[in-house]
């Protein structure tokens, strides 16, 4: 695993001069420390709690495939900037990640929660293909991609749970 816990911060204004650094940072919450990645991923469930009841399942599937897109664009180019492919403070990577897994969990707290939870075991913890992904695809697709892999986780052992019932 790299050692991510060396790398050195910009100050909030450079983040906030430019709209790319913005998104990368997550609106900010990526140069929170320690644990830049969970505090992006609580400021996305924030978003969600506030914004998404109002988003039809196809205007959601749009944003999020433009957020990809657009997060793609933005933290190759933010990487390339700060001389690091992918930064401990570019967290739009989380955010995007999960408001997948939240467009795709229940819609109750709890199930929310533990959602959060097997989202960020896995972004940390990075089991097969994630840390292969993560080690081997570079650029701002690969810092969008290992996110993604790692929500495809997350989903899938909210599906058996849900499944098992534990939200009816």
């Amino acid at each position: 695993m790299r050692d991510r816990t060396r790398v050195a911060y910009p100050s909030a204004r450079w983040v906030m001069s430019d709209p790319g650094r913005l998104i990368a940072f997550g609106l900010g919450s990526g140069l929170l420390r320690p644990a830049s990645g969970t505090w992006g991923t609580l400021l996305a469930w924030l978003i969600w709690a506030v914004a998404a009841g109002a988003a039809s399942d196809l205007a959601m599937s749009i944003f999020l495939a433009l957020a990809f897109l657009y997060g793609c664009w933005a933290c190759h180019r933010v990487g390339r900037e700060l001389q690091v492919g992918d930064h401990v403070g570019i967290v739009w990577d989380e955010m995007v990640a999960f408001w997948l897994v939240l467009w795709l969990t229940p819609d109750t707290f709890y199930a929310q929660l533990l959602a959060f939870g097997l989202f960020r075991l896995f972004d940390i913890a990075k089991p097969p293909p994630i840390k292969y992904f993560d080690s081997k695809i570079k650029g701002g697709f690969g810092v969008m991609w290992d996110d993604i892999v790692a929500a495809a986780y997350a989903l899938l052992v909210m599906a058996i749970v849900v499944r098992l019932g534990a939200f009816a």
